[in-house]
């Protein structure tokens, strides 16, 4: 966690933006993670890109996790979902997330739609609370890390927690080759 000074996020919901915190207030009881065990500590939002941030709050790029918003189109239908892979890696879009979006070409998604969609800050997007309807796509290297850095919907602000717990979220899919080394 470096010099992140964490506490459980259902504490700091101020500290999440609304759709992140509302996912937080209702985590299931039955998650095979524990609401307690998704922490979020304060940061600098100035530094809240991934290499900025590792650099600052000496968190490796092997922890740290991005969470893209990709978007492809099939039938005049905008199809989007978020990827996630470890910031020593970049998603393969056009390759394996282009498939399982099922759409012919795939896209990182414009930034002012990713924000409008999600109700989250640009640079802070995370798979917690996002739209029901999108999937998740985890890449499998992602889960298995024991602790993980994501956004927490703010810039200001970053979420920790299992690894293992991103490939629990509703809507996730554990993706083996959804990332590439960077």
């Amino acid at each position: 966690m470096g010099t992140l000074k964490t506490e459980p996020a259902r504490v700091r919901l101020d500290l999440l933006a609304p759709p992140v915190a509302a996912a937080i207030a209702q985590w299931p009881a039955e998650a095979p993670v524990d609401v307690d065990d998704v922490l979020v500590a304060p940061i600098d939002a100035d530094l809240a890109d991934t290499a900025a941030f590792c650099a600052a709050y000496e968190v490796g790029l092997d922890v740290s996790a991005n969470c893209v918003v990709v978007a492809g189109k099939r039938e005049g239908v905008v199809r989007y979902a978020a990827c996630i892979v470890l910031a020593t890696t970049r998603a393969d879009v056009n390759g394996v997330a282009r498939r399982a979006l099922d759409v012919r070409k795939a896209s990182f998604a414009p930034m002012a739609d990713a924000v409008e969609l999600t109700g989250m800050e640009y640079g802070g997007i995370t798979p917690i609370g996002l739209p029901a309807q999108w999937p998740i796509l985890v890449d499998a290297r992602v889960i298995a890390t024991p602790h993980v850095i994501i956004g927490s919907g703010v810039r200001h602000s970053k979420i920790a927690l299992p690894g293992p717990a991103l490939g629990a979220l509703p809507g996730a899919q554990v993706v083996e080759g959804l990332a590439r080394p960077a």
